[in-house]
């Protein structure tokens, strides 16, 4: 099955829709009661936050490798995060604060610019590459209240700096920048996540296709205000099909929610911190061991968010299936050998659909 190269109906810029002065969404971005946030509300937990871990002293800059007494204790504090919460955020990453904010900066200059600047680049659902406004290609889907940009890092082979934004001037030079940094750290903690399972360090990184073959990609988020918050989602509930994702929230207005234990958990986002969160296909691959958990993005009537998300993936022709050493007689593997291609297919057809793409169904996924 391949990709329509168009979207179903005309798209709508949500951006255009809020600054607009509209007192009420359209009804193709209102979910159905059981969906829309307040109708969790009463199950939420406000003061619980997704586990905050210091990298502090973890990484040797020099080697690339792990030593002291305290990357037993971090070690430990991760991989509990992945077994039961499948998020994280980590502070003293390596990768600089000052690029982090200069990442937000440029793309937020770019989201406010004239719409007929940044149409040059709207994106299709062959790739998804580009400026965009929805996820999925079903006609007459309920839509999310967000736009996007999104583009491809690695492979070398996928980058073309001429579909990335020419403004701001500084946005090419920047995203390349911090896009190297955040790949090398994402390199940095596949060990500790491999390590974690009893394998080599190098195994998740390999089953990826190793360190030349990785897919890292990244989608800004752009969360316009919104006049009934209540009523809709900047992102529905989904777990990430990729591997690993590594998000820069905004660090004044929080908006993403964590499914844990049957509550929906609002993250406080930590200074300059990343959030981690695993994806489905290192799921597969530690045989669930590790857990891609779903999430979602909330609004709100007063102010915007940017957020950006870099996904790191494996190559997409790979046959990902569940490590053999942790498969035995008592724990057989729980998923078949499949292309991370045939998991991101999905969720470019179907837009955020839970845990579908991995067959399981929204209350398998409380974890």
């Amino acid at each position: 099955m391949n990709c329509p190269r168009d979207w179903p109906e005309p798209i709508v810029r949500v951006q255009s829709l809020s600054d607009s002065g509209i007192s009420e969404i359209p009804e193709r971005y209102v979910k159905p009661p059981t969906d829309r946030p307040i109708s969790l509300s009463s199950s939420s937990q406000s003061d619980v936050n997704i586990p905050i871990i210091d990298l502090q002293g973890l990484f040797d800059n020099e080697s690339k490798s792990f030593s002291g007494l305290k990357s037993s204790l971090i070690y430990e504090q991760i991989s509990e995060a992945c077994r039961n919460w499948g998020f994280f955020q980590v502070v003293n990453h390596g990768v600089p604060p000052e690029l982090m904010d200069q990442a937000r900066e440029v793309w937020q200059e770019f989201f406010h610019q004239p719409v007929e600047m940044k149409q040059c680049y709207a994106n299709s659902p062959k790739t998804y590459e580009g400026y965009g406004s929805r996820l999925g290609v079903e006609k007459g889907a309920i839509l999310d209240w967000s736009d996007y940009y999104f583009l491809h890092y690695l492979p070398c082979s996928f980058k073309d700096h001429k579909k990335w934004p020419a403004l701001p001037v500084s946005l090419r030079e920047v995203i390349e920048e911090y896009s190297k940094q955040v790949v090398n750290f994402g390199g940095r903690l596949m060990k500790v996540l491999s390590a974690n399972l009893g394998l080599s360090e190098d195994y998740l990184e390999n089953a990826f296709g190793g360190e030349d073959n990785i897919g890292a990609c990244l989608r800004v988020n752009f969360y316009p205000k919104c006049p009934q918050p209540d009523l809709t989602l900047g992102l529905s509930p989904h777990s990430d099909p990729g591997g690993l994702t590594f998000l820069l929230p905004d660090q004044h207005v929080a908006g993403l929610q964590v499914r844990h234990n049957g509550h929906w958990i609002t993250v406080k986002p930590a200074s300059h911190a990343f959030i981690v969160n695993i994806g489905d296909q290192v799921q597969i691959l530690s045989n669930a061991i590790y857990k891609s958990v779903e999430h979602r993005v909330v609004v709100n009537s007063a102010e915007e968010r940017v957020s950006l998300a870099y996904f790191y993936n494996p190559r997409g022709d790979l046959m990902i299936q569940p490590a053999k050493e942790l498969v035995t007689p008592q724990n057989p593997p729980l998923y078949p050998a499949r292309t991370f291609n045939e998991y991101r297919l999905y969720i470019r057809t179907k837009g955020p659909q839970g845990k579908s793409q991995l067959g399981e169904s929204q209350k398998s996924s409380t974890s």
